[in-house]
């Protein structure tokens, strides 16, 4: 079966990760779904931000928790992966707005707009100042949209098994994804997630510990994979059964799965 192919924080490859422009283009390339990272400010907003601080992204040492939303919005996000585009006269104007901090209210209610089913995998970002205040914010917002119930489009993904309990309890319909970024973890995890979760190794543990995707395969869980961006990582997933992989190159991934046929 062929697997859904969702875009890591946007088409993060080609334009700046978690950006409006980001999941533009990767509406643009065809993607069938969306992954972002959340995280709160100190006004109570979720925005689509992978890092604790701004280092990264926009040469701030400011750590997001500390910060209103507002502040956020005075930031350029997207210049430090094209930093000589400003000398480029050809270039056309860029539209500002895709290139600030990103709310997940306003990714969502992209997703709800658009005229086919686009998914959405949102990844809670742990430890943090705010602990089990991140999930309860996260399962409202997606009540605001009525994506709470079963056939939600909406998944919950963490590395924090206490953080996807959380959600668990108090949105049970919304599917659940357990992160796994180290091949031992796998046994403890396996007596203790629910039969129902989806299971998300990275792609450098399928690759550097061969029998985890065979125990993963075998478990009945479904498996989502991050971060697939080569033709090999996509064989890979293919040989395991995988249900969804998540990379920066959306348009890539869609090439090599429309050439197999």
């Amino acid at each position: 079966m062929r697997p859904q192919v969702v875009a890591h924080r946007g088409a993060s490859h080609d334009n700046a990760e978690h950006t409006l422009g980001a999941y533009v283009a990767a509406l643009d390339e065809g993607a069938e779904g969306f992954e972002c990272d959340v995280r709160l400010t100190a006004d109570g907003h979720l925005v689509c931000v992978h890092d604790r601080d701004l280092r990264r992204t926009a040469s701030q040492r400011r750590i997001v928790s500390t910060m209103e939303l507002a502040e956020l919005n005075e930031l350029d996000i997207a210049s430090w992966k094209n930093p000589w585009a400003d000398l480029d006269d050809e270039a056309p104007d860029r539209d500002e707005s895709l290139d600030r901090v990103l709310t997940l209210r306003r990714l969502l209610e992209m997703v709800a707009d658009y005229d086919r089913r686009i998914e959405v995998a949102v990844e809670t970002k742990h430890p943090t100042r705010y602990a089990g205040l991140v999930e309860k914010r996260v399962v409202e917002m997606l009540r605001d949209f009525g994506w709470d119930r079963a056939g939600t489009p909406a998944r919950v993904m963490s590395f924090s098994y206490t953080a996807l309990q959380r959600v668990e309890r108090l949105a049970p319909e919304v599917p659940l994804v357990q992160l796994i970024d180290h091949a031992g973890y796998w046994p403890m995890l396996r007596r203790a997630i629910g039969k129902d979760w989806i299971v998300g190794p990275g792609i450098d543990e399928l690759r550097e510990h061969p029998k985890l995707g065979t125990r993963l395969a075998r478990s009945g869980h479904d498996i989502h994979v991050w971060t697939v961006n080569t033709e090999a990582d996509l064989e890979l997933c293919l040989d395991l059964g995988v249900k969804a992989v998540i990379t920066d190159r959306p348009k890539e991934i869609l090439r090599l799965l429309d050439a197999r046929g």
